[in-house]
């Protein structure tokens, strides 16, 4: 007992300070882990034979054919479907125009029958004012104008000279003096250039 304090008191004086040492055993067992890992992926890569192996990579391929063939299929038949719409939409493009303008034959079919009943003059022309204002309201529901031309500057964007006429003044020289035709366009793009006659 005497020895073991009398070691106790040395290493008090000298200051000794022990390290903790490094548990080899834990190293040994991480080196182990990681040998045995890389014995087991050795392992399951040889497990696997070149038979398996291509056998995997056709099944893979097969699966990206599919995928591919559905694909070009879905695609297909959204192509015929876009095509049927188109043609459809030329072919009945106009229905709603055509359903618009039906009323105003009828009006007309009214005013025929008129004429023909020997009625009033003056009641016949105010049905016709009436059918050519519902026909010109219908025309600008549509966006369908028609070109100002009397009195304009001649533009051959917009107006084709029938003829021309000398001026009765300066003023209306390159001017339109008289409409033949009426012009209309749709939006910005003419239907219908307006035939006029020309100031010299």
């Amino acid at each position: 007992m005497a020895k073991d304090k009398h070691k106790k008191e040395e290493l008090k004086d000298d200051e000794i300070v022990i390290e903790p040492e490094l548990d080899e055993t834990s190293e040994e067992l991480t080196q182990e882990d990681a040998e045995d890992s890389d014995e087991e992926i050795k392992e399951e890569e040889q497990e696997i034979t070149p038979e398996q192996r291509c056998e995997k990579l056709e099944a893979e391929l097969e699966k990206e054919k599919k995928e591919y063939l559905f694909l070009m299929a879905d695609f297909d038949n959204y192509r015929k479907r876009t095509l049927l719409e188109k043609q459809d939409l030329i072919k009945n493009g106009g229905q709603k125009v055509l359903e618009g303008i039906l009323p105003v034959v009828d009006d007309i079919e009214r005013a025929i029958d008129a004429i023909d009943q020997g009625g009033d003059l003056d009641s016949l022309k105010e049905g016709v004012d009436l059918i050519h204002s519902k026909l010109l309201g219908f025309l600008k529901s549509n966006h369908v104008e028609p070109i100002e031309s009397t009195g304009e500057l001649f533009d051959t964007d917009f107006h084709e000279a029938v003829t021309t006429f000398p001026a009765p003044d300066e003023d209306q020289k390159g001017k339109v003096i008289d409409t033949v035709l009426k012009g209309y366009k749709l939006n910005d793009k003419v239907l219908r250039h307006a035939k006029v006659v020309v100031g010299q």
